[in-house]
């Protein structure tokens, strides 16, 4: 007998066997298809990590660290809802999308958003535009972004290819760091002390320590690979506080992608991340399976008076083996150690960072803007303030240690600034006069000053839509000279030049790149140095601009830019989404 399928039926069954492929798929299978929506749940709940014979409880999203990876292509749009299960008020962002007038999803709490409550729930509603490449998600509230963290791989449209050989395949390489104390508790002892927040005990790749610390060999990440086969490192450092050294033990890295913008192919031994920044690299495996594991280390570039966590994070690079050879051998297979430069080679940071050079093709253009129409000249460093009556602080004469731009340490508002930008209601929330200049002149790297003392205030600068911005960010030596990794939300920024000691704005100029400079959305100022950039303020919105070193973003190390709305109709912010979290 023969059964019919009436069109109805036929139809229902071909949908559920449709749905069902679909389900099976695999992420990178789905990401075939350009300019599709898709949907991500971060489930934000507490989970029991045992890491340096500790167990602690920490924040999570879907009890992973790394949290999970991000996959999509360009021109997809993305739906990303969170869920707040834990005590601690959420916000996540998405380190390095440019955002489009949708700065409602940007993340960063009370600038583009109240935070999510316990309980409550947010969608973050984005579409990746013109961006390819590696970034990734971080917490952007207090110290959460510890442990709330993980990758984002753009890949490029479909059928579109990448301007260096197709690697065999691709892994992301995440850096973190740890405490064995809860980073909340660390950081608002530290706030209501004056004192410094407690350096972490380890770094991790990929969520784990590696050999060199106590009980954790077996918490190891390792890299398996084929001999004579090309592997694409998406590196990531989401460390709080330190710049990081890279190395692979005898194997030559091919940087060729920045902050999810291509680069000029350079071969290096050693890459320098900052937090905040991104960065994709070839690894070509030896063509014959070596009697040897490699490591692959990471240690702080560390510039500052401060201590630090002088420690190294170690992942294993292993050969795969055929099927002949004995697992007995493998386990005198010995550990080649990768070494690492001084933890404070400024001179090796600089001449790294000089190396990275946008493509400057037909196909893969530098948009920098030739004419300026407004300058800036920023100084970013350290400075004090006075701990409030109620407090009594570590420091001499009831101060603490603060950090500012301009001399201005940001104040963070009760509400989120793009709501009372778009409301026309920031009356008491902020001010449009941050100082284009610092307030007064000073030999910025040379002795300090008498008076250290910052102003406080929630000060924005205020740009008309399409505003051409050169902007000259200064260290200062005030309480030590440091390296700062600036971050510019909703924009990439060309970096044009950097330079030790004072910028000369009658000479330095001359120097600047507007030929095929990088162009990224984190950018370390040199320690005792400076770095001129130029960005177009073609999206409108409040935009957050700080220090990814999380512990001077704590004590002041931050701005915002408002963009106003220019005339044409894709030139508006748009209005704020219905589920727009209340303060």
């Amino acid at each position: 007998m023969v059964s019919v399928l009436t069109s109805s039926a036929l139809f229902k069954t071909l949908l559920f066997l449709s749905l069902c492929s679909v389900w099976l798929l695999p992420d990178l299978a789905l990401a075939k298809h350009a300019g599709i929506t898709r949907h991500y749940k971060f489930n934000i709940k507490m989970q029991n990590v045992t890491r340096l014979c500790q167990t602690k409880s920490i924040v999570t999203v879907n009890g992973q660290i790394p949290g999970p990876r991000i996959i999509a292509r360009e021109g997809d749009r993305l739906l990303i809802k969170v869920v707040n299960h834990v005590q601690y008020n959420v916000t996540i962002h998405w380190h390095g999308i440019r955002q489009l007038r949708s700065g409602w999803a940007d993340g960063p709490a009370y600038v583009t958003q109240c935070p999510i409550q316990t309980g409550q729930s947010y969608v973050y509603n984005f579409t990746i535009t013109g961006q390819r490449g590696t970034l990734f998600w971080h917490a952007h509230i207090s110290w959460l972004r510890a442990t709330l963290y993980g990758p984002i791989v753009i890949l490029p449209k479909r059928h579109a290819s990448y301007p260096f050989p197709q690697p065999f395949k691709e892994f992301p390489i995440v850096f973190g760091e740890w405490w064995k104390a809860d980073t909340e508790t660390i950081i608002n002892q530290a706030m209501a002390t004056g004192g410094a927040p407690n350096i972490s005990d380890a770094f991790t790749i990929n969520g784990l320590p590696g050999p060199s610390y106590n009980c954790s060999a077996k918490e190891t990440f390792k890299l398996k690979v084929k001999p004579g086969k090309t592997y694409l490192l998406r590196l990531v450092n989401a460390a709080l506080n330190d710049e990081l050294f890279f190395r692979v033990a005898n194997h030559t890295l091919t940087v060729v992608e920045a902050d999810a913008v291509y680069v000029k192919p350079f071969k290096t031994d050693i890459v320098l991340i900052t937090p905040g920044q991104t960065t994709n690299v070839l690894l070509k495996a030896k063509s014959k399976t070596p009697n040897a594991k490699f490591a692959m280390s990471a240690r702080p570039y560390a510039t500052g008076p401060a201590t630090f966590d002088n420690t190294t994070a170690i992942g294993i690079l292993e050969y795969k083996k055929s099927a002949s050879a004995s697992s007995s051998n493998n386990m005198n297979i010995p550990l080649l150690k990768a070494k690492l430069p001084q933890f404070n080679d400024s001179t090796y940071a600089m001449k790294f960072n000089q190396k990275i050079r946008s493509l400057a093709t037909r196909k893969f253009p530098v948009k920098v803007p030739k004419k300026v129409d407004r300058r800036f000249f920023f100084t970013v460093g350290l400075g004090i303030l006075p701990c409030s009556k109620n407090q009594t602080c570590q420091g001499p004469n009831n101060v603490r240690p603060a950090a500012g731009i301009n001399n201005v340490s940001f104040v963070q508002p009760n509400t989120a600034l793009l709501q009372a930008h778009f409301f026309n209601r920031s009356k008491g929330v902020y001010t449009t006069n941050f100082p284009t200049n610092p307030p007064f002149k000073f030999n910025y790297t040379g002795t300090p000053p008498k008076n250290i003392m910052l102003d406080s205030g929630t000060k924005l600068v205020s740009l008309n839509y399409n505003t051409s911005v050169e902007l000259v960010m200064q260290d200062t030596s005030i309480l030590g000279a440091e390296s700062h990794p600036l971050h510019l939300h909703g924009f990439n920024f060309f970096v044009l030049a950097q330079g030790i000691g004072n910028f000369d704005p009658k000479r330095d100029p001359a120097k600047f790149n507007l030929v095929d400079p990088a162009e990224r959305n984190t950018v370390g100022v040199p320690s005792g140095g400076w770095v001129a950039i130029r960005f177009l303020a073609d999206n409108p919105g409040v935009w957050f601009m700080h220090c990814h070193l999380e512990v001077h973003t704590s004590w002041g190390l931050k701005m915002a830019w408002v963009v106003n709305d220019g005339k044409g109709p894709k030139q508006k912010l748009m209005p704020p989404p219905a589920d727009l979290p209340k303060c």
